[in-house]
């Protein structure tokens, strides 16, 4: 089955990006050097960024198209999204942080609220603050507020990047467990090759806005 169908095209100044590729396994990373495009890709995906041209195909629903004038708003193509900071409400609990994430969709899966805790292990957070969260746990509560809007794909950008080392090995554990034990298609984006061997079944090597095979030597 293919998660995800993607030809996009774009023009941002001297940068051109022009990728094509299938998701065809659950668990697909994009691969490449920082300024490559991964990120930019991940935010045509989401409807954050419209590209010039091309198609974007989210399970069985196609959520952009520009030959047929197809172009769904963000909030309705029902992406899970998780940044390198968790952009989490301030004002809000860890337990109103994930909930938003179930009312925003109008949905009230008590057993999915607590799967969700219980394989991100934070159960105990639930009373705090944001501001008395470490960066780890700030990431994986996040990760929770994506997962509990019942998306149709995750869209990962680098969610440990900003964290220090140890924290990174830390919350890639709970990654793992993440990925092997939810349904939810994902796509993350990563410049380091260790987390993306870790997490990934598929990976699309990014580089220079284009998609390329790393056995071949790149187009100067």
């Amino acid at each position: 089955m293919t998660f995800l169908s993607v030809q996009l095209r774009l023009r941002q100044g001297a940068f051109a990006l022009d990728v094509a590729f299938e998701g065809k396994a659950r668990k697909v990373a994009l691969f490449g050097p920082s300024g490559s495009g991964k990120t930019t890709i991940l935010k045509l995906i989401a409807g954050l960024l419209r590209p010039d041209s091309g198609r974007i195909v989210l399970g069985d629903h196609v959520v952009f198209d520009s030959a047929i004038g197809v172009d769904l708003p963000s909030r309705r193509r029902h992406v899970g999204l998780v940044f390198q900071d968790g952009k989490l409400f301030p004002h809000m609990s860890v337990r109103q942080n994930l909930l938003y994430g179930a009312w925003a969709r109008g949905l009230s899966d008590h057993a999915l609220f607590d799967r969700t805790i219980e394989v991100l292990d934070i159960a105990a957070l639930l009373n705090r603050a944001p501001r008395h969260l470490s960066g780890g746990e700030r990431q994986r509560v996040a990760i929770g507020r994506a997962l509990l809007s019942d998306p149709a794909i995750l869209l990962m950008d680098e969610p440990v990047t900003a964290i220090d080392h140890d924290r990174r090995a830390e919350i890639l554990p709970y990654l793992e467990r993440l990925t092997a034990e939810t349904e939810t298609p994902l796509l993350y984006v990563s410049h380091d090759r260790e987390e993306v061997d870790r997490l990934a079944q598929q990976i699309v090597f990014i580089r220079g806005g284009r998609v390329w095979n790393p056995t071949s030597p790149p187009e100067p």
